[in-house]
C-alpha cells in the first residue's frame, strides 16, 4: 500500500490497540468446515467468525438486549498471509470509528503459526420495530468510543455497479433456504461464497495479499435469480477506485437480480 494517507479502496485500516481494555480478544480452533481444499481459512468462513465474534462482544458489553439488530453496510477484508487448518484463531475485536446510527469495527484475526487477516465492517443499529437504523444509546456509544477519536463517521460508497453489456463474465449463483436469516435475507458471510467461487477460477488472485470488499446496496432473497456479473479492470484504468490503485488490477462482482444491483465487491492485490 502507499505510504501517504490512503482513503476509500485503499485506506490503512486502524492497527489494534494492544494491549487495551477495551480490545475483545477471543480464541478458537479453525475447523474443518471452515476450510479449502487446500486448508486455508475460507472468506465467507473468515466473516461468520466476524459476525459470531461481534455477537459475543455485544453480549459481553451487556447491550444485547437493546441493541439486538445489526446490518453490515460494508466488510473489508484483507488476506495478509493464509491461516491454515488445525491453527487456533485469535481474534481482537475493537471500534474504529462511530457516529449515532452506526460505527466500524475492526476484527484482526491471527493464526498461531503466523496467519493473518485483517477486517473492517460498517455496520448499521437496525430499530426491531421499524426496521430502520437506530440511535445507539449514549452509554453503549461511550464504550465504542474508547478505542477511538473519529465521532463523526459518515457513509461514502467506494464502489459502482459494473454495466452487463461489457461484462467479462455472467454467471448464475442459486440462493438456497440455509442462506437465508432472521432478516429474511440472505446472510452477509454468504455473499463470501462468491468471492470463494470466483478464487476458484483465479487462482492467481491467492499468489500474494489480497484485499476484498463488499458494499450492500439491497437484500438478496429466497426465490430472487442472483446472477454474478464480473470486470477485470487492468493496471492503467483504475483510477477511478483510488488514486493508489492506478497501478494494479482491479476485479469487480456486481451482484444483480433482475437488472437491479444488491451488492458489489472489488478484489485486487495489496
Amino acid at each position: 500500500m502507499t505510504t501517504q494517507a490512503a482513503s476509500g479502496l485503499a485506506k490503512t485500516m486502524m492497527p489494534v490497540p494492544d494491549p487495551h481494555p477495551d480490545v475483545f480478544d477471543r480464541e478458537w480452533p479453525l475447523r474443518v468446515g471452515d476450510i479449502d481444499r487446500t486448508g486455508r481459512l475460507r472468506f465467507d468462513a473468515a466473516c461468520r467468525h466476524i459476525q459470531d465474534i461481534g455477537q459475543d462482544h455485544l453480549r459481553e458489553l451487556g447491550f444485547e438486549e437493546t441493541h439486538p439488530l445489526w446490518i453490515v453496510r460494508r466488510t473489508m477484508v484483507d488476506l495478509i498471509r493464509p491461516i491454515e487448518f488445525n491453527d487456533m484463531l485469535r481474534m481482537r475485536r475493537w471500534c474504529s470509528g462511530t457516529s449515532n446510527r452506526w460505527c466500524e469495527m475492526r476484527v484482526r484475526i491471527d493464526g498461531r503459526r503466523g496467519g493473518l487477516m485483517e477486517s473492517e465492517a460498517f455496520w448499521i443499529n437496525i430499530n426491531r420495530e421499524t426496521q430502520g437504523p437506530s440511535r445507539i444509546s449514549d452509554d453503549f456509544l461511550a464504550g465504542l468510543q474508547k478505542t477511538t477519536s473519529v465521532d463523526r463517521l459518515r457513509w461514502k460508497a467506494y464502489l459502482k455497479a459494473g454495466q452487463r453489456e461489457n461484462a467479462d463474465e455472467i454467471r448464475d449463483y442459486p440462493v438456497r433456504v440455509s442462506d437465508i436469516d432472521l432478516f429474511d435475507h440472505m446472510n452477509n458471510s454468504v455473499y463470501w461464497t462468491v468471492i470463494e467461487d470466483y478464487l476458484f477460477s483465479h487462482p492467481e488472485l491467492l499468489q500474494g495479499p489480497l484485499r476484498v470488499t463488499i458494499e450492500h446496496d439491497l437484500p438478496v432473497a429466497l426465490g430472487d435469480k442472483l446472477e454474478i456479473l464480473s470486470h477485470v479492470h487492468p493496471a492503467g484504468s483504475t483510477e477511478a477506485f483510488g488514486p493508489e490503485l492506478a497501478d494494479r488490477t482491479v476485479t469487480t462482482l456486481t451482484y444483480e437480480v433482475a437488472g437491479e444491483t444488491k451488492a458489489i465487491a472489488s478484489l485486487f492485490s495489496i
